[in-house]
């Protein structure tokens, strides 16, 4: 029996391994996004300054798991099997679910994950002890504040609330105050520009850049030293006292020191934004993995120091040896953190998940319009409007010349970016200060603040004041920030009813339980992880779009675009011709499953025509204006036509699925072999049309064949008149046909789209 536990515990030490790899991705995001979206440094040396952070912050971490212990449960009352079925339902919901979100490149909070989880563990062992009737060891009935620690949960839950309000506020706020001072114009020149839309002088310029470096600069080293290193073994309480005595004289003598050393920087043209920004990046990091770590490793090594006293001190049953142990506070061994910083290390620098993760965030914060990750949903176009009204009547009571000054201040057409950033410096540095700030007051004042929630929110709040979500954009933007909101609210309630669920299994199914969930999650990861890099193989044709947005030669432009719409277009065609022959092929052979996946395919490839009409729409307009008024109408020829085609197979597809579906009668064979030789045919000509020579013999062929098929289609109808055929059966193969025409009829106009939009 021993052994099995012995088993179930170094399992939890590797999910401890999986989940620091899974954590890391999901919240790389937390500490690297400002200096990724602003290009403040080459991706590596941004890496290099988060890894050295984290690093020093899992080294300096003592440990302490307190939350995991006796945190959210209280294990007084609770047996070692008790906390086992716990530990092992949190490990395996927590490693998945964070999976999934990572695959999704959706970010979540790994605090609220796991405490989440605890909380319906607990709440499943509590449930299961009030009603068997369990006693305390003075025999008195417990109850649920016996066994849960409902306060804890109630301020996480709070915190959320608080976190996601103020970050966002306050973000929208400080940003919209650092505009109005630096403008997008900043770095022209190494200068700022005054309110009158002239360049500062020298020292003007150096006194503004210093100023703002000083703030941040003093913010971050709070930060570290409020936040970063609170859980350090070097923070003893004499220090803690020491820091809290004398906080405002640090920070005044902070600001003076290096508001000095960020002006004269910045009198030199030494980039004082960038040290700020990969400062607060290493920061972020150190924090994260000094106070996160127990989110990874606490339920594990809590799980281990159980199993330790159980073997010193059992008597053989393991449902009535109580873990009182785990009332006491209990610091980790140094290796322990050593090894979990070496590993958060490795899963930072190789994780592409992690720079998946990173770019919704990016992507949500762009400055310009592009390549957006989000369909609309509902909620946000009622956002939207709504905003855009009220921000209408308060500027229709503001004073014109007003308006216009400020206008003048957010002229972001005047931006200077590196190429590819998505957003400049000041923003980036605004995103990092502002989070560290919040986090750290929070932690003074015992709010449980997430890390994720603080820092995507900050982000947002910037972007929105900085004018990043236009009309074109904004309704993309808030259905983004809605659905990972919502996916983080999700998290925790899937985390809650999840784990109460695992946790019921594992207590009633004991050890096979226990061997079942332990192969599933295995399972679960390996095909996650499969499917993964399936999805994430790089997509040239996005790669050229971001060249597109970023180029400023019309000629290369223009010469991108073809390329964009030339891979666009023999995609979308081999994907229809696989399609075609797949569904008439499930439909003769009526395989009902191919049919639904091919459906269900169609309108994924309908969504992502859709997504790239309107980003190359957007190209259009980095190419010459009159070139894009010539070309335009044979672009929308092109990728109308390929819509149509979609439309074709949709409509193909629907009866055939009903048909089949229902187990109505096949159509008869004699059908089925004169339809495949024109079936064939179609492919043929599609497979063909990927390439763009002889076009023109291509389209005779096409115009043919769709000629022959008017024929059979009319030979169809004559039959059902006049011959006993099933009605049912040869309707849906008549609208298969009809349909194949049209398919014929769109690849024509596509292909003459193509050979006008190629001519010089």
């Amino acid at each position: 029996m021993d052994i099995l536990f012995l088993v179930i515990v170094v399992f939890l030490i590797v999910l401890a391994t999986i989940d620091l790899v899974v954590g890391v991705s999901n919240d790389a995001v937390n500490f690297l996004s400002s200096a990724v979206g602003a290009k403040v440094a080459k991706y590596r040396t941004i890496l290099f300054v988060a890894a050295i952070g984290i690093f020093t912050g899992a080294a300096l971490s003592n440990g302490m798991i307190d939350v995991a212990r006796h945190g959210i449960m209280l294990p007084e009352h609770l047996s070692f099997y008790d906390v086992i079925c716990v530990f092992l339902a949190v490990m395996v919901t927590d490693v998945v679910l964070l999976d999934i979100f990572n695959t999704l490149g959706m970010p979540t909070s790994t605090t609220v994950s796991m405490v989440f989880e605890l909380l319906g563990g607990a709440l499943a062992i509590a449930v299961i002890k009030l009603f068997s009737g369990a006693t305390s060891s003075n025999g008195i009935l417990l109850s649920l504040g016996d066994l849960i620690n409902t306060e804890k949960a109630f301020s996480v839950i709070i915190g959320i609330f608080l976190s996601v309000a103020i970050a966002f506020v306050l973000g929208n706020i400080v940003q919209w105050i650092a505009r109005i001072v630096f403008t997008f114009t900043y770095r022209v020149n190494g200068k700022t520009t005054n309110s009158e839309g002239e360049t500062d002088g020298l020292i003007s310029s150096s006194l503004k850049i210093g100023i703002f470096g000083g703030i941040a600069i003093t913010s971050i080293i709070w930060f570290l030293l409020i936040n970063g290193l609170k859980g350090s073994s070097i923070m003893t309480s004499d220090v803690k006292e020491a820091i809290n005595d004398n906080t405002w004289l640090i920070l005044g003598g902070g600001f003076t020191l290096f508001t000095i050393i960020m002006t004269i920087l910045s009198a030199f043209k030494i980039p004082v934004l960038k040290f700020v920004v990969l400062l607060g990046t290493f920061a972020l990091a150190m924090a994260f993995a000094g106070n996160d770590l127990v989110n990874f490793i606490g339920v594990p090594l809590t799980g281990l120091d159980a199993y330790s006293d159980y073997i010193s001190n059992t008597t053989g049953d393991a449902t009535s040896f109580k873990m009182t142990s785990l009332m006491n506070s209990a610091q980790t061994p140094t290796i322990y953190l050593i090894i979990a910083g070496i590993v958060m290390v490795i899963a930072l620098m190789f994780s592409k998940k992690a720079q998946n993760v990173t770019k919704t965030s990016v992507d949500l914060s762009r400055q310009d319009e592009g390549d957006e990750m989000f369909g609309s949903i509902g909620a946000a176009r009622v956002l939207a409007r709504t905003t855009q009204k009220t921000a209408a009547s308060i500027t229709n009571h503001i004073p014109k010349s007003i308006v216009t000054w400020i206008d003048s201040r957010f002229n972001s057409n005047a931006a200077v970016l590196p190429q590819g950033a998505a957003f400049d410096q000041i923003r980036a540095s605004v995103n990092l200060v502002l989070a560290g700030l919040l986090i750290a007051i929070g932690t003074s004042m015992k709010l449980p603040l997430s890390t994720t929630y603080v820092t995507f929110m900050v982000a947002m709040g910037t972007s929105l004041a900085d004018r990043a979500w236009s009309r074109e954009s904004a309704v993309f933007r808030i259905t983004g920030v809605l659905s990972v909101i919502g996916g983080w609210f999700i998290t925790a309630g899937a985390a809650l009813i999840l784990c109460f669920l695992v946790t019921n299994a594992l207590f009633f199914g004991s050890f096979v339980a226990m061997m079942i969930a332990i192969i599933t999650v295995i399972i679960l990861l390996f095909r996650s992880n499969i499917n993964y890099q399936k999805n994430n193989t790089q997509n040239k044709t996005d790669e050229l779009f971001s060249k597109i947005i970023h180029c400023d030669d019309k000629t290369e432009c223009w010469e991108l675009l073809c390329k964009h719409v030339r891979s666009i277009t023999k995609e979308n065609l081999q994907l229809v011709a696989e399609k075609y022959e797949a569904l008439t092929n499930a439909f003769f052979y009526e395989d009902y499953r191919t049919i639904k996946r091919t459906t269900i395919q169609t309108e994924s490839q309908r969504k992502e025509i859709k997504r790239q009409r309107r980003k190359q729409i957007i190209a259009l307009r980095h190419i010459d204006p009159i070139l894009s008024v010539e070309k335009g109408t044979w672009y929308f020829l092109i990728i109308n036509s390929l819509a149509q085609m979609v439309y074709c197979l949709k409509r193909m597809g629907e009866p055939c699925k009903e048909h089949v579906g229902n187990n109505f009668s096949p159509v008869p064979n004699i059908y089925i072999d004169e339809f495949l030789i024109f079936r064939n045919e179609i492919v043929n000509i599609i497979n063909r049309a990927v390439s763009i020579e002889n076009i023109e013999q291509i389209r005779d062929e096409a115009a043919k064949l769709q000629s022959n098929l008017s024929d059979y289609r009319k030979n169809i109808i004559h039959d059902i008149h006049t011959k006993h055929v099933n009605i049912e059966s040869m309707t849906v193969f008549l609208n298969l046909v009809q349909e194949s025409q049209e398919l014929l009829s769109a690849l024509r106009h596509t292909m003459r789209g193509e050979k006008k939009f190629e001519e010089q």
